[in-house]
């Protein structure tokens, strides 16, 4: 259990460092834009490789399908019930901690079934995991202050988060002897399903917008770098 706690903080780390770092000074709106770019990027890569690919083959892919659809209006719901427009206006900044609570949870979940069963720590998911959650934590700490939510509160949100996500880890270690492939294979489409609504609705909209027309350059690069890392064992 130990080394679950272990690498399931490495992991949820990059949410407080992203935090901080997106607190730490004004950040140009074309840096942020392209910094989520690449996290989208990555986290394609992720819904491609480390969560539907993997969840198909441990499982049957009815299940991630189901996962899918559950993760999908999972974020859809809660991201309208927390991140209620503010006179009219939606801030990207909570949509993209919603994001990392909901996909990060089953993600690390997953990380510590992996460890348990014997299969060693995932390179590919533990950097994949890293990788994206930089850019949304950067990106949403820097719009919610952007839109006067106090540093102190948006730290206290991330940690929290970061917290939250390290104990999914502990649990995916906990149960992973009385779980079977459909059920993690549940849990992977679950964390795709939530990705998927969140790039849409948030992540892209905002790279773009602040990126620029190299958005989409960047994205390819953040997608290479991840897909490369899934095959690191």
């Amino acid at each position: 259990m130990g080394s679950a706690l272990l690498w399931g903080a490495l992991a949820a780390s990059s949410l407080v460092v992203g935090a901080l770092l997106g607190l730490a000074r004004p950040w140009p709106n074309r840096i942020v834009g392209l910094v989520l770019a690449f996290g989208a990027g990555a986290l394609i890569s992720a819904v491609s490789f480390d969560l539907w690919e993997e969840g198909s083959n441990i499982g049957d892919p009815g299940y991630v399908g189901l996962g899918l659809g559950v993760g999908a209006f999972a974020y859809f719901t809660l991201d309208r019930l927390v991140a209620r427009p503010r006179r009219g206006r939606k801030t990207g900044g909570t949509s993209l901690a919603v994001g990392a609570f909901l996909d990060g949870i089953p993600e690390q979940t997953v990380l510590g079934i992996g460890i348990a069963a014997g299969e060693g720590v995932s390179v590919g998911l533990l950097v994949a995991i890293f990788v994206s959650n930089l850019p949304e934590a950067i990106g949403s700490s820097t719009e919610m202050r952007a839109a006067g939510t106090r540093p102190a509160a948006i730290r206290r949100l991330w940690l929290l988060i970061a917290l939250v996500c390290t104990l999914a880890t502990v649990v995916g270690f906990v149960i992973a002897d009385n779980v079977g492939g459909n059920v993690t294979a549940l849990i992977d489409g679950f964390a795709a399903g939530a990705l998927l609504v969140m790039l849409i609705d948030s992540m892209i909209p905002d790279a773009v917008r602040k990126g620029g027309d190299v958005s989409g350059l960047v994205t390819v690069l953040g997608f290479a770098v991840a897909a490369a890392l899934s095959h690191v064992s």
